[in-house]
């Protein structure tokens, strides 16, 4: 069975990895012990009040033209606010609940409760966003890079999911591909925190091996 599960998920991360055109490299299960697993980029916990019909064309140019750090994470703060939002008030409760699970560590649960909102609302990006990141704190890297698959299909400049695109793709040994994702990442928000170190080493790494 554990064989099984194995191929499966290797298996799993290969279609995805061809869905979002990429070959998938050598794949090692890199678990890490409980309480040290990173998380994929996420909101922050407090967000300012948008206006929903705020235009994100306009907010990704100031944040690309950002003077400092400062007023890149303010930008950033409010178009996480927009993807945030939702109209439907049964989402939005999903949410809650799927967030005060994971607080008390029932990833499970929070799974489930976003499975539900998913139904309801597909369209619903960071639905899937969140749910790419409990797949990524279980280690199953094939679930969670199709959920950044279809957070990157309905929203490309997701800097969020391209930087967890970059940190799966580095963890199973694909750094080529990580660091072009951390890469597509950095022009949408230069202010990214860790990115900017992640794309020098990866960079001296794979781009310096020929010199």
């Amino acid at each position: 069975m554990a064989v099984r599960f194995r191929f499966a998920r290797t298996l799993c991360l290969a279609l995805v990895l061809g869905t979002a055109g990429l070959a998938p490299a050598a794949l090692a299960q890199q678990v890490e012990p409980p309480g040290k697993q990173k998380k994929l980029p996420e909101a922050p916990s407090k967000l300012p009040k948008v206006d929903r019909s705020k235009n994100l064309d306009f907010l990704f140019g100031a944040l690309k033209a950002a003077p400092d750090e400062a007023s890149a994470k303010h930008v950033e703060a409010r178009i996480w606010a927009i993807w945030l939002q939702t109209p439907s008030d049964t989402a939005a409760l999903l949410m809650s609940r799927a967030k005060t699970a994971v607080d008390a560590k029932k990833i499970d649960v929070a799974i489930k409760l976003l499975d539900s909102v998913i139904k309801l609302r597909p369209d619903y990006i960071e639905a899937w966003n969140r749910r790419a990141t409990l797949y990524y704190m279980q280690n199953d890297y094939g679930r969670s890079l199709a959920d950044i698959q279809q957070v990157l299909t309905r929203e490309p400049r997701h800097f969020g999911a391209l930087a967890g695109l970059g940190m799966i793709m580095q963890e199973v040994g694909d750094e080529k591909r990580a660091l072009d994702a951390y890469r597509k990442a950095l022009a949408l928000n230069p202010y990214l925190e860790k990115i900017p170190d992640q794309v020098k080493a990866l960079t001296e790494k794979v781009e310096g091996r020929d010199i």
